[in-house]
């Protein structure tokens, strides 16, 4: 099952080039702060499941193309990330990066602001006027489908309710004149598309060996398979859950391969990742300055 989010907080389910709306088996759904609807979808998804279908049976199909997609969880509590978890992207952006040749196995995980998650229909906005470097990073996301403490990594995958595809922008230091944090440089508003939409994990499977693409204007950046993983999902939920309570709903991004690379306003960046879908989202600058400058 492809569950979607589109438009003003509807809900839908996706086959082939159609969408279904379910909206009215989500009775919380809307643009109401929090809009957690879909984390409660998801925590609650054993006694929901037949009342989505039902839904979809009722349904009128729409073309695909006719909606924006959104977030497939707009407001995730957590979105954990792995930061360096490709053995050939050690060391790959030299002094920009802060591993010191360091994996996920070592460093663990960092957290994303909630706030920076769009959707494949939405646009990455970079802040207006800066001169610093900006990069694509392509990843596999985790969707928790329920409460994870204390996981070990042999019951990890009855934990993952769903896959999507995730971009995560980052904003590099300069070493020796702007060294933000990382959780900083990587939680701007937009910085963290997800999508196109949370695809089940019954229909993935094994999530070991999925292709990884990345595309800035078609020019091929990044082309690997989650085989290269160096802490592979299972070990990043053990991880992940052995310091915090991970909720429904949640995100982890796995970590991207090599070819990261610089993008700017005016580029289209599309990903894919097999089996889950793709997307593709245009960068543009902001239109207002922000207070502090980068």
């Amino acid at each position: 099952m492809k569950i979607a989010v589109f438009d003003d907080d509807r809900v839908g389910l996706v086959e082939e080039d159609l969408i279904y709306d379910v909206t009215a088996a989500v009775p919380d759904a809307g643009p109401e702060f929090p809009r957690v609807y879909m984390s409660r979808l998801i925590a609650q998804w054993d006694r929901r499941k037949a009342d989505i279908e039902k839904a979809r049976r009722e349904a009128r199909a729409r073309p695909l193309s006719e909606v924006t997609l959104r977030a497939p969880n707009p407001f995730p509590l957590h979105v954990v990330a792995a930061p360096v978890n490709y053995r050939k992207h050690i060391g790959e952006i030299g002094a920009r990066s802060v591993s010191g040749g360091a994996s996920a196995v070592e460093r663990g995980f960092f957290l994303k602001a909630s706030s920076s998650v769009i959707g494949a229909g939405e646009a990455i906005r970079l802040p207006r006027g800066s001169t610093r470097r900006f990069d694509h990073e392509s990843e596999l996301a985790v969707v928790i489908g329920r409460q994870a403490r204390n996981v070990p990594r042999e019951q990890a995958l009855s934990h993952v309710f769903g896959y999507c595809c995730l971009i995560d922008v980052t904003l590099r230091i300069e070493p020796g004149r702007f060294e933000e944090e990382r959780v900083a440089r990587k939680s701007f508003d937009t910085f963290t598309p997800v999508g196109p939409y949370i695809v089940t994990a019954d229909e993935i499977g094994d999530p070991g060996d999925l292709a990884n693409r990345l595309w800035v204007n078609d020019e091929l950046r990044q082309d690997s398979r989650t085989s290269a993983l160096i802490l592979d999902v299972p070990g990043l939920i053990e991880w992940a859950s052995s310091v915090m309570t991970l909720q429904p709903g949640d995100i982890i991004a796995t970590g991207t391969p090599e070819g990261v690379g610089q993008f700017s306003p005016g580029d289209r960046v599309r990903m894919e990742i097999e089996r889950v879908g793709s997307m593709t989202l245009p960068v543009v600058e902001e239109e207002d300055f922000a207070p502090r400058r980068f």
